[in-house]
């Protein structure tokens, strides 16, 4: 079977089952703290697991396209070494949310490898979860009596804590679980050595294929498992591992997923693929890499240097050492991936072809940067290496984290030059960069707390400011040392944090009248969660939620700003534009589009144009709720890339031939309310990425009155000219003639002073020495002093004191023959006078200047040059 035909079977064989087949979610969380990219195919069932959501269907199956790279599923290092881990992978998966539980799981898991797969029965072992006294937890004895009627007893395994309890993480839903694994060697190794010494061994011909969890405790923060009310099923089937089990190849890499890339990479490289270990590595990294880094930007993760965008970076930066120094390729090529990978995926994850030409400029850009730098990194190597003997552990650590080489990059170059590197030092250095990151985003949660569980929250935003509440529960999170408590109300009118639009703040009032502040407002696996600094005293009973009016006023503006916005971008620039990334605040609005070359002042005035034009026009919202996503996509919404949309989706028209797009924000009721759009600035924020910040309503009106009181301030102060621009104009080229008429007399005058100091020279033992204070304007007439004494004296040795109105200066020269025979060094020599005027400089061995604070000490400076003569 083809991997195409492989992953069909598995879909066909669940939705035969009566699942419902869903889409895979982008690999680029957004609306989870604890996540930056989909880890696992759970991921985007979490709020049901943890009882946040009804479930739309009970049973569900997917191929869900997951990315490990960070946290505790850290695999990058292994990637290319070995045969099996992967940082993109697919996770074919399906799920029962209180419906079907072990019986069906396991059945079906047994029919769909056994009788559909056709894989041979006495290859495959399956664990099940022994148990753990010191939890009171007993041996998952149901799951193990299923298996029996399966496969043999000797080949159902018994698993510890670690590999056979699943947990979502320190809290949350959890379960016993039941791997199954395939043992691929051969006929004489399986008779040699029987396969269940190997299960979970990290043999890599011995590997898990499937996970069967059954979620039935819930964590909480004390350790304590509580039942949950209803049990799940979750399953995650490695599709790359899975592929390989059917088609018999010893490798991951070996399969139809990855030889094709593989192979246009040794056509490319003119190196064949099985020749050596370090090319065959080479090629197994870029793979692999350019599927997690293709990905990751169709889903809108454009590399950068920080959180989710330096995850990227760092793995496209790696794929660009392997190809540099194993397989040759000095000039950007990894981007010559991106069309293949994107027609391999073509019917299944249509993201990336839909983005084809983006992502290929976008990771080309990448590569030219990074090569520039890699070219740096090579030649700091270089000048490091001169009079050492081992590399220490913070210059490797600092290879690594600044020019992004690897460990065994610089442990290679060092081999090569007869060094060993402490890798001792770099692996403490490396630790305590990863305790850092860890306590700066360190958050401790506690457990809900439950005050009503009689009622579900509900969001009325859209169409109420304030609302009649209840809590339902809170908790406390504490982060940075700052302690705060989120709440959940039973109605709520404030919006969370989302799309690009920040949360609302406002006020909680008691039947008391105590006044409680919402600093913010987020969402959590589909929990609408309200940032508080502290309880009300009293938890029962009931609350009046009240929005701050003016702020949602000023974020509604920005926001329905943005969609004009995208619109007016895409007539003036063209259809490829398409939105990379928003920020909506009360303040401004910030829009990240992709295109490839800088806006134009035109552009910019064209946009604006049409933007104030259609405001101009008090355009009536046109919101449409409960659509259902297809037929919003049909009658030509616009759609955003990295999203994911449910099933009914939310419609926002402003004129339905002008802008129409899917959003859950919230806007002004008509397009007058937001006054004025004014852009501010354009800029460019990654390769084929440009940004746009614009403001509107009373920020706009704010800025317009500025400049307005800054012009007419400027004509008083020029008694108000006719023609204010020619007037301004006319006075610019006046000064710029004075300028060179100053630096005309300046230059004079310190030509007519060398040659009043050449008759001041002493000779002192073969040098012609000079230190002495001059009366001149500024350094740069100071200079052009000293050069042209230095150029026409030989064996100068020149200081020079001057006092710019209160600002002391010192300047040293040396000829430069004098410099080289001596040893002296106009830098070092500039420095150690600087002390005497409370300061410090440097520069090159033949010239150096120096400034202070202290004009008195000049003289003692001047005094003490002559030492250096001795």
């Amino acid at each position: 079977m083809t991997s195409k035909e492989i992953r069909a079977a598995f879909l066909d064989f669940f939705k035969s089952k009566s699942h419902q087949i869903v889409p895979s979610a982008p690999v680029v969380v957004k609306n989870d703290p604890t996540l930056m990219f989909t880890n696992a195919g759970m991921n985007q069932f979490k709020e049901l697991f943890l009882g946040e959501a009804q479930p739309k269907f009970p049973r569900v199956a997917d191929t869900q396209r997951c990315l490990r790279v960070s946290g505790k599923h850290n695999d990058l290092e292994e990637v290319g070494i070995d045969t099996y881990h992967h940082t993109l992978f697919e996770m074919l998966g399906n799920w029962s949310f209180g419906d079907y539980f072990k019986r069906e799981a396991i059945s079906w898991a047994w029919e769909l490898l056994t009788q559909v797969y056709k894989l041979d029965k006495d290859r495959l072992y399956v664990t099940i979860f022994e148990g753990d006294p010191a939890e009171e937890l007993a041996r998952d004895t149901e799951a193990q009596d299923l298996w029996r009627s399966f496969i043999a007893e000797d080949r159902i395994l018994l698993g510890n804590k670690k590999d056979n309890f699943w947990e979502m993480g320190e809290t949350g839903p959890c379960g016993p679980c039941s791997e199954i694994h395939y043992d691929m060697r051969s006929e004489a190794d399986r008779l040699a050595l029987p396969g269940q010494e190997l299960v979970n061994a990290d043999h890599p011909q011995v590997i898990e294929i499937w996970n069967l969890v059954f979620m039935q405790f819930n964590r909480l923060k004390s350790g304590k498992l509580e039942t949950l009310p209803a049990k799940h099923v979750d399953t995650g089937m490695g599709f790359e591992r899975l592929v390989r089990a059917i088609q018999g190849k010893t490798s991951n890499y070996d399969t139809d997923v990855f030889q094709p890339i593989i192979q246009y990479i040794a056509e490319r490289s003119g190196i064949a693929y099985g020749a050596e270990e370090k090319s065959d590595i080479a090629m197994r990294v870029l793979a692999d890499h350019i599927r997690a880094v293709g990905f990751a930007i169709a889903d809108g993760q454009l590399p950068s240097n920080n959180k989710a965008g330096y995850v990227i970076r760092r793995i496209l930066r790696r794929a660009v050492r392997y190809a540099y120094t194993f397989l040759g390729f000095k000039t950007p090529f990894i981007n010559e991936l991106v069309p293949l990978l994107a027609e391999q995926f073509a019917g299944v994850f249509d993201e990336l072809i839909q983005q084809q030409n983006f992502v290929q400029k976008v990771v080309l850009e990448e590569e030219v940067s990074f090569l520039r730098t890699l070219t740096t990194g090579i030649q700091r190597f270089e000048n490091y290496v001169t009079g050492h003997t081992q590399i220490d552990g913070d210059f490797a650590f600092e290879l690594f984290d600044t020019y992004g080489f690897p460990i065994d990059l610089t442990d290679l170059l060092s081999r090569e030059k007869g060094l060993t590197v402490d890798m001792t030092g770099f692996q403490a250095a490396l630790q305590l960069q990863k305790e850092r990151s860890r306590a700066a985003t360190a958050i401790d949660t506690g457990d809900w707390v439950v005050v009503n569980d009689e009622e579900e929250s509900t969001f009325v935003g859209y169409d109420y400011l304030e609302a009649q509440t209840k809590i339902l529960k809170y908790r406390k999170v504490s982060a940075k040392g700052k302690d705060q408590y989120q709440l959940v109300l039973s109605v709520t009118p404030f919006y969370p944090e989302g799309g690009g639009q920040i949360g609302d703040s406002g006020l909680l009032i008691s039947e008391t009248n105590e006044k409680i502040c919402i600093a913010d407002t987020k969402k959590e696996n589909g929990l609408i969660v309200h940032f508080v600094n502290e309880l009300p005293s009293v938890l029962e009973g009931d609350f009046k939620a009240l929005v701050d009016q003016n702020r949602r006023f000023d974020i509604e503006n920005n926001h329905s700003a943005t969609h004009l916005l995208h619109s007016a971008l895409k007539h003036v620039l063209g259809d490829h534009v398409n939105q990379k990334g928003s920020l909506v605040t009360c303040d401004l609005l910030r829009f990240d589009v992709s295109h490839f070359a800088k806006i134009s002042y035109e552009e910019i005035k064209q946009i604006e144009d049409i933007v104030n034009g259609k405001i101009r026009e008090n355009i009536v919202l046109k919101e449409e709720r409960m659509v259902p996503f297809q037929e919003a996509l049909d009658s030509g919404v616009t759609a955003l890339f990295g999203e994911k949309y449910g099933d009914y989706v939310r419609v926002i028209t402003f004129d339905d031939t002008f802008s129409k797009e899917l959003c859950g924000g919230t806007h002004v009721r008509s397009t007058g309310q937001i006054g004025f759009f004014k852009i501010t600035s354009e800029s460019a924020v990654a390769a084929g990425v440009r940004r746009i910040e614009a403001i509107t309503g009373t920020q706009a009106y704010a800025a317009i009155r500025e400049q307005f009181e800054l012009v007419n301030n400027i004509r008083d102060l020029m008694n108000n000219p006719r023609d204010f621009v020619s007037s301004v104009s006319k006075l610019i080229d006046e000064n710029n003639d004075l300028r060179k008429e100053i630096e005309s007399h300046i230059h004079q005058r310190s030509l007519a002073l060398k040659n009043e100091l050449i008759t001041k020279f002493e000779t002192l033992n073969g040098v012609n020495f000079l230190a002495t204070q001059v009366d001149l304007p500024n350094v740069d007439a100071v200079k052009t002093l000293a050069y042209a004494l230095k150029g026409g004296i030989e064996n100068i040795f020149l200081v020079l004191g001057a006092d710019f109105e209160g600002k002391p200066s010192l300047t040293v020269a040396i000829s430069d023959d004098l410099a080289k025979s001596k040893g002296w060094n106009a830098g070092a020599i500039v420095k150690e006078l600087a002390k005497d005027i409370q300061g410090g400089g440097g520069g090159q061995p033949f010239f150096a200047t120096a400034g202070g604070k202290f004009s008195p000490g000049l003289s003692k400076a001047i005094d003490r040059a002559k030492d250096f003569l001795k």
